[in-house]
């Protein structure tokens, strides 16, 4: 049975295919695009990026695991540097920028290996040994801090906030962020919850009157005008019912045949609400917050009784109000005693940026804090928001591990030359891997340089001239004077997790596109705006 010059479809014709060095090249390209993308946000001076989606919403901001997840990014391989931002974000809070430009380096770096004919194998053993070399390098060159020590939890902030939108500020921001995080440490695991600090952003004032609320904010208010605004020494009860009359869950209808016995029925209805509200009255509470609804007569009920209520309040509020008061969330009405309640010494509600808030506040042992963020415009407040949640990542990661490096391009600089050292005990053709491994991680003192107008190669002898002195590994750029100083000196700091999280996540990410030879992709169905699962791969658009 002759096959000859029969040819076999083993793909359908809407899929593309890309092997070998293409889908290599192809891949490289994708991931140094996004690494390119991110680079001159870099350090103290790095540039902003403005994003526009589809509804025509702005965003401006240098935060780069921000700008990545506001892009409109198509290419596969491109998406996965995006996870390296994503997870760096997840775990530490910052250091985004710092990762997916090292990525894209070691992509770089890679490229030109391959057109040395080295195997993506060899390159990927090479990088993997750099990997675990660096990771143990660093932890040899951290430094212990105690928890006490607030004033190098501080400089860690600053550090972290240094760059962004709210930096004229950040002395300020740094301490309310060392205060919010303290506030919220487990005593007995050292460890923090970030989901405790809650960041409360209202636009309307300028930056400097953002404030540390050692308690919880409700975004809402009294149901009743009748209620009062300002509860001192407050009994908090949190319900997580609807204080209103129980629907049948069947579809059921009453029929009434004399006029007496529908007065009998709303007579009935309300003495239901009442006995509700003096059941909640009869504890003592004098605030209530309701996960649900609160009945109408319900809140004439309440006001009448001085109770201050508000209704609908979110989940991971009530969570917060049950750790900031000690209040237990009751799911039944009748389950409510005065041992359930939650203590604080003033519930109020306030007009903020002309919206009314409910201050839940003095509160003895505040497990739950909120920090209300303020900015003069809505992109303001925005960046100030984003530059919070930065610092309480790294305030809470040098917290939990108690160990820091020296920052400014310090630490690349000094791994960079231990590793060269380290290569030259490699055999075989990984040693050239780990040369461009260290090669690649001085991407960030050179990016710190170019993004502040400095000439980056002689940023870089200086740098490594100062790195072959005794002392020298805390030796970083300073990129307002232009000059190679003492970083621990200088108070810029960052917590070791920042850059182990950064160079793992960066190097995974590159060695995972490096293994990859052949690509399949499934062209966009013609019609369908948002495209099959591969994304369109034609071409090298982004």
């Amino acid at each position: 049975m002759a096959m000859a010059g029969t040819p076999i479809v083993v793909l359908p014709q809407n899929v593309k295919r890309y092997v070998g060095r293409d889908a290599q090249r192809m891949n490289i390209l994708a991931g140094r695009i996004i690494a390119e993308t991110v680079r001159t946000t870099l350090g103290p001076k790095g540039m902003d990026k403005m994003l526009v989606d589809e509804l025509g919403d702005i965003v401006v901001t240098n935060d780069g695991v921000t700008i990545l997840k506001e892009m409109s990014v198509e290419h596969p391989a491109a998406k996965m540097l995006i996870e390296v931002a994503k997870t760096q974000e997840k775990e530490v809070g910052d250091g985004t920028t710092t990762a997916v430009v090292i990525a894209g380096e070691l992509l770089r770096k890679a490229e030109e290996l391959l057109d040395q004919n080295i195997h993506p194998s060899v390159i990927i053993n090479g990088y993997e040994l750099a990997r675990n070399k660096a990771i143990e390098e660093l932890k040899t060159i951290a430094k212990e801090i105690k928890p006490e020590n607030t004033e190098m939890l501080k400089k860690i902030a600053m550090t972290s906030i240094t760059g962004k939108g709210a930096e004229k500020a950040r002395e300020q921001l740094a301490e309310i962020v060392v205060e919010a995080v303290r506030a919220v440490v487990d005593e007995e695991t050292g460890k923090v919850d970030k989901d405790l600090i809650k960041v409360e952003k209202k636009e309307g004032a300028p930056i400097e009157e953002t404030t540390l609320i050692r308690g919880v904010v409700v975004d809402k208010e009294r149901v009743n005008p009748q209620m009062p605004k300002k509860v001192e020494n407050a009994k908090i009860a949190l319900l997580n019912c609807p204080i209103e009359v129980k629907e049948t869950e069947t579809d059921a209808e009453i029929r009434i045949t004399d006029p007496t016995k529908l007065m009998e029925f709303i007579e009935q209805e309300e003495k239901m609400i009442k006995d509700m509200v003096e059941k909640i009255a009869a504890t003592g509470a004098n605030v209530v917050f309701c996960q649900k609804g609160i009945d109408d007569l319900a809140q004439h009920y309440l006001a009448k009784k001085g109770i201050l209520a508000v209704r609908r309040v979110k989940k991971s509020d009530m969570e917060k109000l049950a750790k900031a008061t000690g209040a237990k969330i009751i799911t039944n009405i009748d389950d409510l005693t005065p041992e359930d309640l939650g203590e604080a010494g003033l519930v109020e509600e306030r007009k903020v940026a002309g919206d009314a808030m409910i201050f839940v506040e003095q509160c003895k042992h505040p497990k739950a804090v909120t920090i209300l963020a303020r900015g003069s415009t809505e992109h303001v407040v925005e960046e100030v928001a984003r530059a919070i949640d930065d610092a309480i990542g790294v305030v809470k990661c040098a917290l939990e591990e108690g160990k820091i490096v020296a920052g400014g391009g310090a630490t690349e600089i000094e791994l960079a030359k231990r590793l060269r050292k380290f290569a030259e005990t490699v055999a075989g053709r990984e040693q050239l891997a780990v040369r461009a491994f260290a090669d690649a991680l001085e991407v960030i003192p050179r990016t710190l340089a170019e993004n502040s107008g400095l000439d980056p190669i002689d940023m870089l002898v200086k740098l490594r001239a100062a790195h072959e002195k005794e002392g020298g590994e805390v030796c970083g750029l300073d990129v307002f004077e232009g000059e190679v100083v003492n970083m621990l000196e200088k108070g810029v700091v960052e917590p070791l997790k920042v850059k182990t999280q950064a160079i793992d996540s960066a190097t995974e990410a590159s060695v995972m596109l490096l293994r990859i030879d052949d690509v399949i992709a499934a062209e966009k169905v013609k019609g369908d705006e948002k495209g099959g699962e591969g994304g369109d791969m034609g071409g090298d658009e982004f």
